[in-house]
């Protein structure tokens, strides 16, 4: 979006100049009227140069400001409301700019109004603020804009967001221990390598043991971690910046989501909660009566996994060729039996919609479920990762101090 300088007079009366990031001179205008400012001079500049400081730290702390759910969870429930009791959009947003606290989701709602008044349908207006509203929200907002029911769209929008919202949480929850637990792992193991083991091989040097396997081992890391140290910095600086490149292709993003897909524990756990996803937003889509072809277009930006958007597209393909839903989706090994079976029921009865919901439901308690249950799985996991590396350092100090032991009770005799 473009920015504009601007000259204004604040409650007091005193001039105020600085910068703001708006899609028109007229949003410009809404934004600082919104911040109880009254413009008296606004005009584009070429970025932030120019701006003065007041103007660019204002700017720039509303690009970071972050949209937290549960600001988007409100806004969301106002809209609705607003909509059911018959308050135009427009109207709706001039309403919510002055009740959201939020700078960066105020500056969009005051954006997607003047947007709306100059002649933009709403998704086209929503669509502009992607770092503000995800894929799934903008494409659920066009869903409900073209069946003309966007208030049924935003039901069941607030649900979707509200339970991913409370499944992340309870992730974060349940990971936050194992993540502790391991980074003061590392950090012990780290310690023993470089200033304890050393003493130990030194007194076993003095005493001419000989050094076993687990002790080579810990000791050529302890080399390789005091004569190397800058080279493996500069590896692991190399890794991750060409890691992060290869995620932002295509390619990346599908070999990326897919590995996720196949990780123990949690895979299963994103597995099905992308088919809660699918199912969920899937029902909407086909209640408002919305071709199956353009739900695929949809779906596959609104998946939130690209392993399983590809599929989509390979579905889309085949539907084209007109083919029915249940038969190509056999073919996709991204949909679970259980999900292509109420499909195939769905279709064959003519109640694929009532399908659609009650799998929904049935994955969302099952990713509850997983969730609930991911501690206990992880416990294990972490008992024997600890047992292994504990264990081993273990062996590497105690088999040299006994024989070291064995050697002065020989030499006593």
């Amino acid at each position: 979006m473009p920015f504009y300088k601007y000259t204004a007079l604040d409650g007091d009366g005193k001039n105020a100049k600085g910068v703001v990031e708006a899609q028109s001179p007229e949003a410009a205008q809404d934004m600082l009227a919104a911040r109880g400012l009254i413009p008296t001079a606004v005009s584009e500049t070429k970025g932030q140069d120019g701006a003065s400081a007041d103007g660019f730290l204002t700017a720039l702390s509303n690009r970071m400001q972050s949209i937290k759910p549960q600001d988007l969870i409100l806004f969301t429930k106002q809209l609705r409301t607003m909509l059911n009791a018959g308050i135009p959009v427009l109207q709706s947003m001039d309403v919510l700019q002055n009740q959201t606290e939020n700078p960066r989701l105020k500056a969009a709602i005051i954006s997607i109004g003047a947007d709306i008044k100059s002649g933009a349908t709403l998704s086209r207006a929503f669509a502009k603020h992607r770092g503000v509203f995800s894929e799934l929200y903008c494409n659920m907002i066009r869903a409900g804009e073209i069946s003309g029911t966007l208030t049924e769209v935003l039901e069941r929008l607030i649900y979707i967001v509200e339970h991913e919202f409370k499944v992340k949480k309870d992730i974060k929850s349940a990971l936050t221990y194992p993540m502790v637990v391991v980074v003061a792992l590392v950090a012990a193991f780290f310690i023993l390598i470089l200033f304890v083991l050393p003493h130990f091989v030194e007194m076993f040097a003095k005493a001419g043991i000989a050094l076993p396997l687990p002790t080579r081992v810990c000791l050529g890391l302890y080399d390789l971690l005091t004569n190397f140290w800058h080279l493996g910095l500069v590896a692991l600086g190399g890794l991750v910046f060409g890691l992060s490149a290869y995620f932002r292709t295509e390619a990346g993003k599908i070999a990326r989501d897919g590995f996720f897909l196949r990780l123990p524990i949690l895979g299963p756990v994103f597995k099905k909660a992308a088919m809660a996803r699918f199912a969920s937003i899937f029902a909407i889509l086909q209640a408002s009566g919305i071709t199956v072809l353009e739900a695929m277009d949809i779906l596959t930006g609104t998946i939130g996994n690209a392993y399983i958007a590809r599929d989509f597209k390979n579905l889309r393909d085949k539907l084209e060729q007109g083919r029915g839903l249940s038969a190509p989706l056999r073919g996709c090994p991204s949909f679970t039996p259980m999900m292509v079976s109420m499909i195939t029921i769905g279709e064959e009865t003519g109640n694929l919609e009532e399908m659609l919901k009650e799998a929904a439901k049935h994955y969302d308690y099952e990713v509850e479920y997983a969730v609930s249950k991911m501690s206990e799985l992880l416990g294990p996991v972490l008992v024997a990762g600890l047992t292994g590396v504990v264990g081993f350092f273990a062996l590497a100090i105690f088999l040299p101090l006994v024989e070291l032991m064995q050697n002065s009770m020989s030499g006593i005799k």
